[in-house]
């Protein structure tokens, strides 16, 4: 069974979007962090790189004017404001948690790096669509 072109252009740009994180946070940080490779936050958005990918590979081989590239759409825009709102505001409570709770008492914090900002977000949606035009260009 052979895997739908949209979709492994999906996943090729959120595997490699992982992949930065993982080389960028761990020289940023001056030392190997295998768990950035999973991350949820974080520069680029692999969220929005995935469902811009997802949705622009469907625009290019259904048509931008069809149901299913609608679908794409509007599950892509949930994904992101999921990403930029609902776990923003999870990524500030941690960052409280850790401050008034977790640190003062001496116990491991909880991860920091669960949403997006803004750039992170629009970085995200441009490295997707635009793996996902360079993708159609290249496979035709």
């Amino acid at each position: 069974m052979q895997l739908p072109r949209a979709l492994l252009v999906a996943l090729s740009v959120q595997l490699a979007c992982q992949a930065f994180k993982l080389v960028f946070y761990s020289i940023r940080d001056r030392r190997f962090g295998l768990g950035y490779f999973v991350t949820a936050g974080g520069i680029p958005s692999a969220h929005g790189a995935f469902v811009s990918a997802l949705s622009v590979s469907i625009g290019l081989s259904s048509g931008f004017d069809s149901d299913v590239f609608s679908v794409a759409g509007v599950f892509s825009l949930i994904v992101i404001y999921d990403a930029y709102r609902l776990r923003g505001h999870v990524q500030d409570h941690s960052k409280l948690i850790n401050t008034h709770v977790l640190r003062p008492a001496g116990e491991e914090p909880i991860s920091e790096m669960v949403g997006h900002s803004v750039t992170e977000l629009l970085v995200g949606l441009m490295i997707g669509a635009g793996w996902a035009l360079l993708a159609g260009a290249v496979l035709g």
